[in-house]
């Protein structure tokens, strides 16, 4: 077997291979628009082939933006299309492109991976761990009546819930331009959110709002007419509003969206198909019991390629000392560092000191980005603390200002 990188020319070899390794046929793009795989950067694509050159497997990463605790922005590969034809499963096909991707991204210089996980099982073998979690919020239109916030606010932090912008129902074909702008602002701000490249709205490449399938998209302006918030939704049977999703500048932005979306006549329910874990929109409704959570799942999922690299890039909010023990098994590699945290900056250096934390870069992976506390994982024993007072530390250090989360689909 050969693994070896693909050009523009492999294009249809690739998706004609990833599409019979999950027994799926190309779908017809949309009318004006593209499909998902127009948006491959086919320099990064890899093909595993057989001795007389037939192609067996795949898989490919984008370039990605990552926006991190303390909103730093850095580089991140985003694996994807990646399968393996049912002839040839369970013959290390999948594990060799892991381990040939994985090298190609550290020749790059390129010190974290991320990827959607399509069975939960694969990818931790591969040192990815979960780092961000979505859900599924439903909403029963009776029931939907949100209340009077009873903070009073100030003139420099108003209330929850006051806004003085205004809310306009576009349709997907009139704002693409908008939806780029707000979008990019707002993953700017987001930890766990990623970039969405231009060309991926320019091909509609991806899923809604990306992809130009109709949509209504209900568009908040400020008090200038600045768009600062959107949320792309369909109605369909039975009688239900579906929000693909909702960008909001500010809390402010999402309960005039909110209050929009949930107000809309002739549904009987509406459903929020990304909904972040622990948003206040649930505490917002005069019925607590109103909103019903579904589908929580993983969804991004983090690999560390550089372990100083990655923990001094991101922003930190304590400060404090551990030595870490990380195991790589995938790679077969092993190191131990002290992590310095002062002032918001980390510092993360080789040492011999006995380890505070030993642990897997998987593990490592879902702790990074603020998501998963550490002594969650000390609790499931999968990092083991080898003095008291570690793992409260780790949590303290490991902390984001708010909980990491990912919309975007790739």
């Amino acid at each position: 077997m050969e693994i070896r990188s693909t050009t523009d020319q492999d294009l249809d070899v690739f998706v004609d291979t990833l599409h019979t390794a999950f027994g799926r046929f190309r779908e017809t793009p949309a009318e004006g628009g593209g499909v998902w795989w127009s948006a491959l950067e086919m320099d990064r694509g890899l093909l595993a082939t057989t001795a007389d050159g037939r192609p067996v497997g795949t898989a490919a990463a984008y370039s990605f933006e990552l926006t991190l605790p303390g909103e730093i922005v850095v580089p991140a590969a985003g694996v994807t299309a990646v399968g393996v034809l049912p002839t040839h499963r369970r013959r290390g096909v999948l594990r060799t492109m892991m381990r040939h991707q994985l090298t190609e991204l550290r020749a790059r210089g390129e010190f974290l991976s991320v990827l959607l996980a399509s069975e939960a099982l694969i990818y931790g073998r591969f040192g990815y761990g979960p780092a961000t979690r979505t859900q599924r919020l439903t909403v029963p239109r009776h029931q939907a009546a949100l209340a009077m916030p009873r903070a009073r606010g100030t003139a420099d932090a108003p209330a929850t819930g006051s806004d003085t912008g205004s809310v306009e129902v576009l349709r997907r074909a009139e704002c693409g331009g908008i939806l780029e702008e707000v979008y990019d602002r707002y993953r700017r701000a987001q930890p766990g959110a990623l970039s969405r490249p231009h060309r991926w709205w320019e091909l509609g490449a991806g899923q809604p709002p990306v992809s130009s399938t109709p949509r209504y998209v209900a568009v908040h302006r400020d008090a200038d007419g600045v768009p600062d918030g959107y949320a792309s939704y369909s109605i369909g049977e039975p009688d239900t509003l579906t929000v693909d999703e909702t960008i909001a500048a500010d809390d402010a932005v999402h309960t005039a969206l909110a209050r929009f979306l949930l107000g809309h006549d002739l549904v009987a329910q509406v459903v929020f198909k990304h909904f972040p874990p622990g948003h206040p929109l649930r505490w917002q409704f005069a019925d607590f019991r109103a909103g019903q959570v579904s589908g929580d799942t993983d969804w991004l999922w983090v690999r560390l390629l550089d372990v100083p690299r990655a923990l001094t890039a991101r922003g930190w909010f304590t400060d404090g000392e551990l030595v870490l023990d990380v195991d790589d098994p995938f790679l077969g590699e092993r190191g131990r560092y002290l992590l310095t945290v002062r002032d918001d900056k980390a510092d993360c250096v080789p040492t011999d000191r006995e380890p505070d934390l030993s642990l897997d870069v998987r593990d490592l992976g879902s702790i990074y980005l603020g998501g998963t506390a550490p002594s969650t994982l000390v609790r499931a024993g999968h990092i083991r603390a080898h003095r008291p007072g570690a793992a409260v530390l780790a949590d303290a250090l490991f902390r984001a200002e708010r909980a990491p989360h990912c919309l975007h689909w790739f």
